[in-house]
């Protein structure tokens, strides 16, 4: 007799190879929403689950680095979430180091990543901001950052609820078909409490 495995109702755990196709979709449905007030119809229509879900395989088969990590949010069998975490990048919009900042160690960034609208204020986004910042402090990041389109109040509130900071820096981030939109960032200290 095989026995079943009980699974949980909602969970965080660690992307597989298996899981590209349905975070392509999820992708593709949270992108369509953010950036449908800045493209074409036809730009938009090109942000396909195949596509997203395409490069998630190659990721998930050839990370960039060994310190980036892709997680999803389970609701029961199906993937409602992800959050895609590793070093933060650097970028020329802004004059400030992202390694090693005031000695704290190394920056990490929430790359992209977000949850389906029937799966949002129950409790997926917070399990999953927790898990990413758990991985950082696990790979020995000091502080965390993420970009988050300026307009895109849901996302910087739930983020500044969560004990993100916007800083004042900005970067516009250049679209398909000559559109731009401004992105804010938001960071956080991370690293080991004082005792």
């Amino acid at each position: 007799m095989t026995e079943l495995t009980p699974t949980p109702d909602a969970a965080v755990r660690t992307a597989r190879s298996t899981d590209a196709e349905q975070v392509g979709a999820v992708q593709a449905l949270l992108w369509r929403a953010a950036y449908g007030r800045f493209l074409s119809p036809e730009l938009l229509a090109e942000f396909t689950p195949e596509a997203f879900g395409a490069v998630w395989a190659q990721s998930l088969t050839a990370p960039p680095s060994p310190r980036h990590r892709l997680l999803v949010a389970t609701q029961g069998q199906d993937l409602v979430g992800f959050v895609a975490v590793g070093p933060a990048t650097t970028d020329s919009a802004t004059t400030d180091p992202v390694n090693d900042v005031e000695g704290t160690g190394p920056t990490g960034e929430i790359l992209v990543g977000g949850v389906l609208d029937t799966h949002r204020r129950t409790g997926h986004g917070s399990r999953l901001l927790n898990a990413a910042v758990d991985t950082l402090r696990a790979g020995d990041f000091g502080r965390v950052e993420m970009w988050a389109l300026a307009l895109d109040t849901q996302t910087l509130d739930f983020a500044e609820q969560a004990g993100l900071e916007a800083d004042g820096a900005w970067r516009e981030r250049a679209l398909p078909g000559d559109a731009v939109a401004r992105e804010l960032r938001l960071r956080a200290w991370i690293g080991p409490q004082d005792s």
